[in-house]
């Protein structure tokens, strides 16, 4: 594999880095390689992805040196696994089963004067959709098809949105830096991450044993995240050695294929924090946990007592890492939302469109996105992989400065975060490598590549497990995980 030091590659890192708090001549430990061309898109989708997972493998071998008192191993990204890791679900098998993806309602749709996205992958958002449309529950496509296409796409979104459902108007990059929620998501940073106390002795972290070098071993995380991000950046801390036990509500389901690619070296136990039992056992969890991770939508989980000063008032030293959607504030804080919705709502699909179908003239759309042709989308699900290295990165960061100055930490991220960090400040920042970014920038011509280099199959208690391998790398990492995934809820709420 080529690599290059530094320079060339490396200029969404050094921003990302920036965002973290690092410091900016530990970039220079990053070696980038692999081959060129990977998640071809008119966005600078490798540019987010290989950045991405290159701050939070640096943030890593930054902790593993502020434990053994060395220097900070190399870092080595390879573009080839980054692309595969980020396609992680598509790639999975169970006994040569490819995994679910999309239900038939999670799709675009075309509408009176525009488009909108929906999500029912979830049996309770499926509900929701068909009730907020008037429709059975035994409804299908043709059925929801016939109802949208009557409807203005405005409209349909808040009414659906109002029913507790997920849909969102296919809108252009300008029209979303004009919507209120666009504009609360620009006046913050692509991440934050900052002391929550600063009464708390600096946290004593013991050397290291191995090989490997496992940079969170001994530390315990909750882990209450779905779907992609979250997930992703907890199995990324399960990689590194911590003891990752993800927490689930009994009533909510998770779908076993998603967690079958997420679950990785975790332990996953259902808790319902709405019993006194149930709650008992989780205060007992928080007790002894150094770090809690959380991906639900802002206001989900205050009623639980589970806001990021709550939970560190009552563990102090703790470090609290939270994304959302859509962020904490403007009109959409509130909202549900997931990757493919973001891309929609952002403009990432006006700009993944056919050329010309996407119109940015806010008269010619009628005041909404107009399209002559289907909107597009990423070459994968990249801001909630993105996102989700992104809070490792932010973890293992708080981790290190922890150690150095006590406290407690929040890491808030949002999926429209990265999603303009992605449209605005890594399309504007040029790879001298790939040719021309942005709107058309990135060569759609793949170069040599076989991602078989980068999956493993793995015996679990799922069945025989094609995966793909972690992308995060440095000298003395692991190469897979520990344990393969179980089953989702099976396992006692107790630390190893």
């Amino acid at each position: 594999m080529g690599q290059r030091q530094g320079g060339g590659r490396n200029g969404g890192t050094d921003l990302a880095w920036a965002a973290l708090g690092g410091d900016p001549a530990l970039t220079e430990r990053i070696a980038f390689g692999g081959p060129p061309g990977l998640l071809p898109a008119r966005l600078p989708a490798m540019s987010l992805a290989r950045s991405t997972v290159a701050v939070c493998a640096l943030a890593a071998a930054e902790l593993a040196a502020r434990r053994n008192g060395g220097p900070v191993p190399a870092v080595c990204v390879d573009d080839g696994a980054v692309a595969t890791a980020f396609l992680s679900e598509r790639h999975l098998r169970i006994d040569g089963r490819a995994c679910s993806s999309f239900a038939p309602l999670s799709r675009f749709w075309r509408t009176a004067d525009g488009w909108v996205r929906t999500h029912a992958n979830y049996p309770h958002h499926r509900a929701r959709l068909l009730h907020a449309l008037g429709l059975p529950g035994t409804a299908d496509a043709p059925d929801v098809g016939a109802v949208l296409a009557g409807r203005g796409a405005a409209e349909i979104e808040e009414t659906v949105c109002a029913a507790g459902g997920l849909a969102v108007v296919a809108r252009t990059p300008g029209e979303w830096d004009a919507h209120p929620q666009g504009a609360a998501v620009a006046a913050h940073p692509l991440l934050t991450l900052g002391t929550l106390d600063a009464g708390v002795p600096p946290r004593q972290l013991p050397p290291l044993a191995g090989p490997p070098t496992l940079p969170a071993a001994g530390l315990r995380v909750l882990d209450l995240t779905r779907v992609i991000a979250g997930p992703v950046a907890t199995r990324t801390l399960a990689l590194l050695g911590a003891d990752v036990l993800r927490v689930d509500a009994p009533q909510l389901p998770e779908s076993q294929d998603a967690h079958s690619d997420t679950g990785f070296g975790k332990r996953s136990a259902a808790l319902d924090l709405g019993s006194p039992a149930g709650r008992a056992s989780f205060e007992e969890l928080l007790s002894r946990a150094d770090v809690v991770v959380t991906g639900y939508r802002p206001g989900a989980l205050d009623r639980f007592g589970l806001t990021p000063e709550a939970l560190a008032a009552r563990r102090p030293g703790l470090v609290v890492a939270r994304l959302s959607a859509w962020g904490d504030d403007g009109p959409w804080g509130g909202r549900r939302g997931f990757d493919s919705l973001v891309q929609v709502a952002t403009g990432i699909a006006a700009v993944e469109a056919d050329p010309g179908c996407a119109s940015e003239d806010p008269e010619e759309s009628g005041g909404g996105a107009k399209f002559s042709g289907t909107p597009g989308a990423l070459p994968a699900q990249a801001l909630d992989h993105g996102t989700g290295y992104l809070l490792a990165a932010a973890v293992f960061r708080a981790l290190t400065e922890q150690s150095r100055t006590g406290g407690s930490f929040l890491a808030t991220l949002a999926l429209a975060r990265t999603a303009r960090w992605l449209t605005h400040d890594l399309a504007a920042d040029d790879e001298p490598n790939a040719g021309p970014e942005g709107h058309g920038r990135v060569s759609r011509a793949p170069g040599p590549y076989d991602p078989a280099a980068h999956l493993r199959e793995t015996d679990s208690p799922l069945g025989r497990l094609r995966h793909a391998l972690p992308p995060v790398s440095f000298d003395g990492a692991p190469a897979t995980w520990a344990t393969p995934p179980g089953r989702c809820g099976t396992d006692a709420p107790v630390w190893r």
